[in-house]
């Protein structure tokens, strides 16, 4: 990869823009909303004052500079693919300079680890962990991403388990509260399912650029129709833990929330997936967002159930 190739960008564009396209605003969102609804369940809500708000402020702002640093990294490396696959993102559309790119994400992770270390060790260790795993998955030698099962795996252990625990770990130690079982097993076990399904089709609208490099991914690999049948089912799986906590938590209203909720939200899956077209690029990255949408969904439902389950 040559930086010098693209080291003076000749378009401009508004700074905050482009800092928000640089960090992926779906996953700016995500991170957001797994912020904030971890910091009501964990009993926030119930300990509004000063401390608590900057607790918050603090963990919102490290874990949206662990996110810059993470897609950053990998729009650095995989910047020659984007130009095929995601020509609009910053890097690859002559917006950012890589040597621009390298200080954002410099500064990003420098914020994240001292922001973390003052806040708590738990959030550092958080911190620390799913900064490997990026750095791992997008930079050689190792670079993940080449392998889909490992690509998938490490994707579901940051964005699904380790994120969520320990952010939720990160809350309870500072309000002295715990999560019932069923709130962590939720926490651990449905996002990690979820974010499988997020690795599986992230790739699917990449499918001509990751052909062109040799890049190996479950699409290049079954194809992008048997890719979205196997998302399907584990994500059918996946969302059979939190109808399953309903059904037996009948017939306390949190859990009817639960149930009725999932039942509701994997019905509108199914008919989505059913609809999108495969060979049509934008209906697949619409797809990927609607997606996401179901990702920031789970938070806010998680959060109503657990803050309901308690009064």
């Amino acid at each position: 990869m040559s930086s010098s190739r693209i080291a003076s960008p000749t378009k401009r564009i508004n700074p905050l823009v482009l800092l928000l396209r640089f960090g992926r605003p779906h996953t700016i969102i995500a991170t957001t909303v797994q912020v904030l609804t971890l910091f009501v369940m964990s009993g926030g809500l119930f300990q509004l004052h000063l401390a608590s708000l900057g607790l918050l402020l603090i963990t919102l702002l490290s874990c949206l500079g662990l996110n810059l640093f993470i897609v950053g990294l990998n729009q650095i490396t995989d910047l020659e693919i984007d130009r095929i696959n995601k020509p609009d993102l910053p890097i690859a559309a002559g917006l950012l300079s890589v040597a621009d790119a390298w200080r954002l994400i410099s500064v990003a992770a420098v914020l994240s680890l001292i922001l973390a270390l003052i806040s708590s060790p738990i959030l550092l260790i958080t911190i620390v962990i799913i900064m490997l795993i990026g750095t791992a998955y997008s930079w050689p030698p190792l670079r993940l991403k080449r392998f889909p099962i490992a690509a998938a795996v490490s994707i579901a252990i940051a964005r699904g388990l380790v994120s969520n625990v320990g952010v939720a770990l990160h809350y309870q130690h500072f309000f002295g509260t715990a999560l019932p079982v069923v709130s962590l097993l939720l926490l651990g076990v449905f996002f990690f399912g979820f974010a499988i399904v997020i690795a599986l089709y992230k790739d699917l609208p990449d499918l001509a650029g990751d052909q062109m490099f040799h890049i190996e991914t479950f699409t290049t690999r079954l194809g992008r129709q048997r890719v979205l049948t196997i998302g399907r089912l584990v994500l059918t799986a996946t969302y059979l833990l939190p109808i399953g906590f309903g059904l037996l938590g009948w017939p306390h209203p949190s859990a009817i929330f639960l149930l009725v909720s999932h039942i509701g939200l994997i019905i509108a899956f199914w008919l989505v997936s059913q609809r999108v077209d495969l060979d049509n690029q934008q209906a697949i990255k619409r797809f990927y967002l609607f997606l996401w949408a179901l990702f920031y969904s789970e938070f806010i439902i998680l959060s109503i159930y657990e803050t309901w389950s308690t009064l």
